[in-house]
Order: structure tokens, then C-alpha cells, then sequence
């Protein structure tokens, strides 16, 4: 997949992206004729978490376009200590403009659902709608801030000489795919761990532990609820999707920022998808797919060709070789271990 290099207030970055039309799973460029979806990831997981949503006929009507943001995947670039949600839209506006894209619509998942919010909120001009999978509650839990904090530490514990401790890598891995999937068997979910680890072992090595540590815990403590001066920039549709297995969010917090988005003239869309986890457009990409397509479809002018009989996911070939077989369960819950 290609990079688009970048020039930000903290220096150069490679981000690495791709663009998928109804034609190709990787294209140079959009259909100019069709609405552009861009997808933000949560963390810990790169655009690859999004195979579900590109390897969908239905979703693949439109242009899809995903990027790996800073300290994930195969982007390369510092991490600046004061990374929140305004300085990470930053990226995604000049991610917009240097690949010349329309005003998009805006698919993000938790950390992602902040960054689209967000980004309605600084770059109004350069969004269509927002479809917000789990989003983040107004302020942190305690107790998801602490076991976003716990993850980090057994990380660091598990890096911090030259001989890993196994151990703790694997509290860490288990207490991410905990927060994400909670005890999923889906062998998507195995496939994307195995292929994330090798990248997580050097984005987050020790020189990294402080861009692990922004983007991890800082990004998600140390933030406030927009005010609603803030608030009243937006000028687009808003639908939260609320995951109804999410073990961090209960739905409440969903309904808090939607009354919030209310008491300014919007009016959010709140949608569930029953028993799906935090990073349910995984494991449950039927539900939410179907959402999305009708949810562009309804904020689209114009006749829009039908959906092909067959795509490919951009991601597919990756993830078969960590064992992904579509429709399929992991064969043992040591599938998820990487080491």
C-alpha cells in the first residue's frame, strides 16, 4: 500500500493509506463519480481493522479510503507529546487536501469517532457526515482510563530489555483484545492480532514508549467535552452507532453525547447493534454495513451504480496468512497469542 508524505507542525510523516473503488481494491485515485468514505481506526489496530467494511459489495458502491494513523500500522512519523484529538483531525484535514479528496463522509471507530467528530467540528468544509461506531463518552471512566493505563504498563514491562517477558506482552495483548472484542473466537479477530503484533513490536519499541503512551492513555484521559460554541460549527448529519456488548461504554454514554449534539439544533441518529463488542464493525460488519450503506445512501444525490457480485478487501491476502478464513471461528484461544 502506498504513502502519502506529509509536512505537520512536528515534521514529516508518512501515512500510510489506501483507496478502493467498486473496480479496484487498490486504486491510485477515486471515482469522482461516487461518494468518498473515509475510515479512521481506534487503536491499537491500523486500517486493516476495516477489512470487513472494504470487502463488502454493498459498502464497496462508494469510494473507500483508510489511513494508518501516527504510531500504527506502516505510518512513519514523530508522535508529538501533546497528540489529542484537534492536533490528530490536523492530520486527517491535510490528509484530505494532499490527496485532493472531495468532502467525505467520515466512518470512525471509538478513538476514530472522536477524530470525526472532531474533524466536523475544525473542518466543516471537508465533511459530509459523520458515522461514529462507539463513541467516546464526554469524559473518561475511571475504570476504562485505569485499564487503558494497566495495557501500557504490562507493555512496558514486557519491552523494557532486550529479552521480552512474554508475560506481560500477553497481558497486554490480552487486555487490548479484551477492551475490543471482549471473547470473540471470530478468526478475523485472531488473524488481526497476529498481524498487528509484528507491527506493534516496532512502532512501540522501548525508543517508543512515550508515543505508545500519547496515543494509548494520554489521548484518552486528558480530554475535555467540546463546548458548545465548539459544537455549533457542525454543519453535517451525525449517526452514533452504540455497540450493545461494549464492556468499557454502556449505552448511557452514547445517549449523553447525543443530548449534548441536541442542545445545539442537531439532530444525531442513535443506532444499536445488539451484543456487538467495542470494535463491533468487526464482528458484527453485517449490521453495521448495512447502516452505513443506507446511511450514505440517504445523504447522496444521484443514482449510484449497483453493487458488484464480488470484491476484494485490499487487506484480504494479509490477513489469510495470519489464518483468516471468512465466516470462519479460530480453531483455540492460543490463536490470539502472538508469542
Amino acid at each position: 500500500m502506498p504513502h502519502l508524505k506529509v509536512q505537520t507542525a512536528s515534521g514529516t510523516v508518512q501515512f500510510n493509506y489506501v483507496i478502493s473503488t467498486p473496480d479496484s481494491e487498490n486504486a491510485q485515485n477515486i471515482d469522482p463519480s461516487l461518494p468518498t468514505i473515509l475510515f479512521l481506526h481506534p487503536v491499537y489496530i491500523s486500517s486493516v481493522l476495516f477489512h470487513n467494511q472494504f470487502a463488502s459489495p454493498r459498502v464497496r458502491r462508494f469510494n473507500l479510503v483508510a489511513v494508518d494513523a501516527r504510531s500504527h500500522g506502516n505510518t512513519v512519523g514523530p508522535v508529538p507529546p501533546n497528540a489529542r484529538r484537534a492536533e490528530v483531525a490536523e492530520d486527517v484535514s491535510k490528509i484530505i487536501e494532499t490527496l485532493k479528496l472531495p468532502r467525505c463522509h467520515i466512518v470512525g471507530i471509538s478513538m476514530g469517532a472522536c477524530v470525526a467528530l472532531e474533524m466536523a467540528v475544525s473542518h466543516p468544509e471537508q465533511i459530509l457526515s459523520v458515522f461514529m461506531v462507539s463513541p467516546l463518552p464526554l469524559v473518561e471512566p475511571e475504570d476504562v482510563a485505569s485499564g487503558r493505563q494497566e495495557i501500557y504498563d504490562c507493555w512496558v514491562a514486557g519491552r523494557k530489555d532486550e529479552n521480552p517477558d512474554e508475560d506481560a506482552l500477553l497481558d497486554a495483548i490480552l487486555g487490548a483484545v479484551q477492551l475490543g472484542f471482549n471473547q470473540s473466537s471470530a478468526s478475523i479477530v485472531s488473524a488481526l492480532v497476529q498481524y498487528t503484533y509484528p507491527q506493534a513490536m516496532r512502532n512501540w519499541a522501548p525508543e517508543n514508549f512515550g508515543a505508545l503512551r500519547t496515543v494509548s492513555v494520554d489521548f484518552f484521559v486528558d480530554r475535555k467535552p467540546h463546548d458548545l460554541a465548539q459544537l455549533r460549527q457542525i454543519e453535517c448529519p451525525v449517526h452514533l452507532i452504540h455497540c450493545g456488548g461494549d464492556v468499557a461504554y454502556p449505552l448511557h454514554y452514547v445517549e449523553e453525547l447525543r443530548d449534548r449534539l441536541v442542545s445545539v439544533g442537531l439532530h444525531p441518529r442513535v443506532s444499536q447493534v445488539k451484543d456487538a463488542p467495542h470494535f463491533g464493525s468487526v464482528t458484527h460488519s453485517e449490521e453495521i454495513n448495512a447502516l452505513l450503506h443506507d446511511w450514505v445512501m440517504e445523504h447522496t444525490d444521484g443514482p449510484i451504480p449497483r453493487a458488484k457480485s464480488f470484491v476484494k478487501s485490499p487487506f484480504a491476502d494479509d490477513l489469510a496468512k495470519y489464518g483468516h478464513r471468512e465466516n470462519g471461528e479460530s480453531d483455540s484461544e492460543d490463536d490470539l497469542v502472538p508469542v
